[in-house]
């Protein structure tokens, strides 16, 4: 019976049981089936097969229109929201919350062929996040202090900021950001101490609530000699230069 078939060109294949069922159902399904999280601030690429994030993209911009519909704006009329839903699908998928859907970049190691072991600070680099309250922008500015020793990776001075944009390229608050940022250099480099220090505005502070416009977080992390060392930690507070 199923030679007759295939000899007539009838297919013999079931229809997929999940045929009609969101990308964003099968996503979810997956990170949930490899007892993994998927907070606003996890990045979760390992789960996202070829071509569906082009089909979360889709989702994603009739659930924007959605919301458009709810907030009562004539987005067929007015000329200046035609095409919004599509337009924030875009941007937080391939923009502001690319670090949760995009892979780790790619960063070239080197062995410390000179055996440095002399404090490197890089920095300001230019931090641009959101917050996962509220989901309007955090910008600020981060330092980064390394201690290598002659097993350290040498990587870019550029990596370290594409790093940095892969981690805070998501729902993010301050306090977490520079953490996990601290483990990924911790586990890409693999120095004998790392410092680092982020300043940044807060959109949720200064264009909602209490809107104070000059109100700013500050905050670090020390690993390694950095904590063990306070003439070390103090050497780099004291090189990164002040706001005026």
């Amino acid at each position: 019976m199923t030679s007759s078939l295939i000899s007539a060109g009838l297919s013999t294949t079931r229809p997929s049981t999940d045929e009609g069922v969101p990308v964003s159902v099968k996503i979810r399904e997956r990170v949930k089936a490899a007892k993994q999280r998927f907070h606003a601030n996890d990045n979760i690429a390992d789960f996202i097969q070829p071509g569906e994030l082009e089909a979360l993209l889709d989702e994603v911009e009739t659930k924007m229109q959605g919301v458009l519909d709810s907030l009562v704006i004539d987005t067929v009329n007015d000329h200046n929201t035609e095409s919004t839903a599509r337009r924030v699908a875009k941007m937080y998928l391939n923009e502001v919350f690319k670090g949760r859907y995009m892979p780790t970049p790619r960063i070239t190691e080197f062995p410390n062929a000179e055996h440095l072991n002399e404090l490197m600070i890089v920095g300001p680099i230019t931090v641009r996040s959101a917050c996962s309250h509220h989901f309007v922008p955090v910008i600020g500015r981060l330092w980064i202090g390394v201690m290598p020793n002659q097993s350290t990776n040498v990587i870019g001075l550029s990596k370290y900021a594409r790093l940095a944009e892969w981690v805070m390229s998501r729902p993010q608050i301050q306090e977490e950001a520079v953490v996990q940022l601290a483990d990924l250099i911790m586990k890409k480099t693999r120095p004998d101490g790392l410092a680092l220090v982020m300043e940044a505005n807060h959109y949720c502070m200064s264009w909602r609530g209490v809107r104070d416009m000059d109100s700013k977080m500050l905050n670090s992390v020390m690993r390694g000699v950095f904590l063990k060392d306070a003439v070390l930690r103090q050497e780099f507070l004291s090189l990164i230069p002040r706001q005026k």
